[in-house]
């Protein structure tokens, strides 16, 4: 892997994941299919990893590809290459985006780009979903990983419940990753 490529994929997604850590995975996805740096599975373990740990999943993932592949400056360069993009926005836009925030253009704008970026979000959702509850990693009913299907629903209907709505994410977490220890998943 040329570091070169390295950081201009990890740019690329920094200034284009409009949204957050889930706004990246779209842009890792095809990270993953065009260069083959990690595994679906390793993206669905990271993202894992990701919501236990501090820090968005981009960073994440680009801390951890970059090291897989180079070391500990190709780590720092990819991180890098993700923020700052960011960094750069921020800095020239804080100003007059207070300026321009009630401007039509502007607001018509975000107004597409949230569901665009929506969008690729659930797009990347599903094939998490597919890696996490089938055999395969590709949806159809011989593949079913029914214990994960159970863990899912159960986790799903306890952040819906009343009681437990009220606890932190991690307390779910945790539960999922004991499970998983329990039953060797």
């Amino acid at each position: 892997m040329e570091l070169l490529t390295l950081i201009a994929e990890f740019f690329k997604t920094g200034l284009f994941a409009v949204g957050g850590g889930l706004a990246t995975l779209p842009f890792l996805t095809q990270m993953q299919k065009t260069y083959g740096w990690f595994t679906p599975e390793d993206l669905a373990n990271m993202i894992a990893v990701s919501e236990s740990t501090p820090g968005p999943i981009g960073v994440n993932m680009a801390t951890y590809v970059g090291y897989a592949h180079g070391g500990v400056l190709s780590a720092v360069l990819a991180t890098l290459s993700l923020v700052l993009p960011s960094i750069i926005v921020i800095c020239v836009i804080a100003r007059m985006l207070e300026k321009f925030q009630q401007n039509r253009m502007v607001q018509d704008a975000f107004a597409f780009i949230r569901p665009a970026v929506t969008g690729l979000i659930a797009a990347a959702g599903w094939s998490v979903f597919e890696i996490a509850l089938f055999h395969s990693g590709s949806a159809s009913f011989s593949s079913v990983n029914w214990l994960a299907v159970v863990i899912f629903a159960a986790v799903f209907a306890g952040t819906q419940w009343k009681p437990l709505k009220k606890l932190h994410p991690v307390v779910f977490i945790l539960a999922g990753a004991v499970l998983g220890v329990v039953f060797g998943m």
